[in-house]
């Protein structure tokens, strides 16, 4: 199959050509051949220096100790250029320091957007205000959140200096102190030092809250109403969630309950749709029952009166036997003297017997309708009876629910107890009194003689 291919594709399948063989660069490790023999350290040791003569060894620096030569080092540089400031600091002589220092107030933890305005504003309702100093950074311009305030008239700046502290301006509340520089004697700032208050001590156990005024008693009640504060929210807190809970489990408890409910209503439903089940097949059974009894009433009837017109049609069969003999007689001459017909007496008999008859239809059809009258007050009854049954029931369901409810809302339905009206004991056994009378009232089904279907019946002759 190969030799139909073209040389391009026979030359993909052609082998490479083999390996050429190199000899090694050198001898392998077990095929090298030692001339000397292995030997200790001994005719080395002349070589090593001698002890005495070698330099200490160094000890290398660890991260830690280098951490802290190198704070140690910032310390002493920021040591040294404090006292070299301190050398050239002398607020006296200092040109932004302008005014009567003892006219002057000092406001600090000022809002770096709080404008000159704004604090002339807020400071001017103490006094008329001279000059406002906002201390800036030389290097990038910016506010560096303290200010000097000058007024006209000393006692406007010890009104403010009582007054004005801890005021919240543009969302900060600032500190205000007398100006100490040029007041106070050997005073230093912040930065170089000095300054009043331990805020910036260390950690959290080290430092203070408040600024370092001499009036640090209201601080103190600042901070105990902070603190009082807080703990009122939290005690509001646990009683919004306390009451919550409550709630949560008063709509559980009567989620369950309207579900108890609704199982208990369906149940009830049930029990009273298979009562009515029943009750519609009594009656049904009732009916099939009264629907026989009367289709075999009225079988016995038809098969009387077919036997009663077959003996009528035997009784007539005689009495035409008997008349055509009798007119034999009378054709042969059996006439009266004054030309009267004289009757016989089978034509007598069959007007008794026409007229007996009649009576018996008539006895027949009264007694037919006197059935039917027991038949109807019998059903009647039974209705009645079922309709008492029926309010029973109803009256004992009612009873049952309301026990239940009774005993769900507790006590104060327990209080009211007896005179919430009529109990349904003495309703049923009225309800009950009331149907007997009734019932003692209606005639029975054998003598009925009431008019109250339209017609008076007559009692059944005997």
């Amino acid at each position: 199959m190969t030799q139909f291919l073209p040389p391009n594709l026979l030359a993909l399948f052609a082998p490479r050509d083999p390996i050429p063989y190199l000899p090694p660069l050198e001898k392998l490790p077990h095929e090298k051949h030692h001339n000397q023999p292995y030997c200790g350290i001994a005719p080395y040791i002349r070589e090593f220096e001698d002890p005495r003569d070698a330099p200490p060894p160094t000890r290398a620096e660890t991260r830690e100790e280098r951490m802290e030569r190198k704070r140690r080092e910032k310390i002493e540089r920021r040591q040294n250029d404090v006292e070299n400031e301190l050398k050239i600091w002398d607020p006296h002589n200092d040109p932004n320091a302008q005014g009567d220092a003892f006219k002057t107030l000092f406001v600090a933890r000022v809002n770096y957007d709080t404008t000159e305005s704004k604090l002339r504003r807020e400071f001017e309702v103490y006094g008329p205000i001279k000059r406002i100093h906002i201390v800036y950074n030389r290097r990038s311009g910016k506010p560096r959140g303290y200010a000097f305030i000058e007024y006209e008239h000393e006692r406007d700046m010890h009104s403010a200096y009582k007054h004005a502290d801890g005021k919240k301006i543009d969302g900060r509340r600032v500190l205000v102190d007398v100006e100490r520089g040029r007041t106070v004697k050997g005073w230093r700032p912040r930065r170089l030092g000095g300054g009043l208050g331990g805020t910036r001590r260390g950690g959290a156990d080290v430092n203070i809250r408040h600024s370092g005024r001499d009036d640090t008693s209201r601080y103190d009640e600042r901070d105990r109403d902070r603190e009082r504060e807080r703990d009122r929210h939290e005690r509001s807190r646990d009683r919004d969630k306390e009451r919550e809970r409550r709630r949560s489990r008063s709509r559980e408890r009567r989620r369950r309950t309207r579900s108890r409910e609704k199982e208990e209503r369906k149940r009830s439903r049930e029990r009273s749709k298979e009562k009515e089940k029943e009750k519609e097949k009594e009656k049904e059974k009732d009916k099939d029952r009264d629907r026989k009894r009367r289709s075999r009433s009225r079988d016995r009837k038809r098969e009387r009166e077919r036997e009663r017109d077959k003996k009528e049609e035997r009784g007539e069969g005689d009495i035409l036997e008997a008349g055509e003999g009798l007119l034999e007689e009378v054709q042969l001459g059996d006439m009266g003297m004054d030309g009267i017909e004289i009757k016989t007496e089978p034509e007598e008999k069959s007007r008794e017997r026409d007229r007996d008859r009649d009576r018996e239809k008539d006895r027949e059809r009264d007694r037919d309708r006197r059935r039917s009258h027991r038949d109807r007050d019998r059903e009647r009854r039974r209705d009645r009876d079922r309709d008492r049954d029926r309010d029973r029931d109803r009256d004992r369901d009612r009873e049952h629910k309301r026990d239940r409810d009774r005993g769900d809302r507790g006590d104060k339905r327990e209080e009211r107890g007896p005179d919430n009206g009529m109990m349904p004991e003495q309703l049923e056994e009225t309800s009950q009194d009331m149907y007997l009378d009734q019932e003692s009232s209606m005639h029975s089904g054998d003598g009925y003689m009431s008019a109250e279907n339209g017609y008076l019946m007559e009692p059944p002759m005997e």
